[in-house]
């Protein structure tokens, strides 16, 4: 069976991102001040030939762990649909 797993990936809480500050100046520039905060991460889509959903999450995890998401900077969460 084929399954879309989904993978958040977002900075982690206590660093800095640079690409959300930058947005977040543009967006106050648009007049849009009150925007407090912006976070910019990736969302990537897998679609995964699995026996179960649970093999589909643990090779997306994999995935994760080994290429998408750099675990010193970074946090990632999956969903499978």
């Amino acid at each position: 069976m084929t399954y879309t797993v989904q993978v958040k990936v977002m900075p982690l809480k206590d660093l800095l991102d640079p690409q959300g500050k930058a947005v977040m100046g543009g967006l106050a520039n648009l007049g849009l001040g009150s925007v407090r905060d912006v976070r910019i991460g990736k969302h990537i889509d897998l679609q995964i030939e699995a026996a179960t959903r649970e093999d589909a999450l643990r090779l997306a995890d994999d995935a994760a762990k080994k290429l998408l998401a750099n675990p010193v900077m970074e946090m990632y969460e999956l969903k499978a649909d």
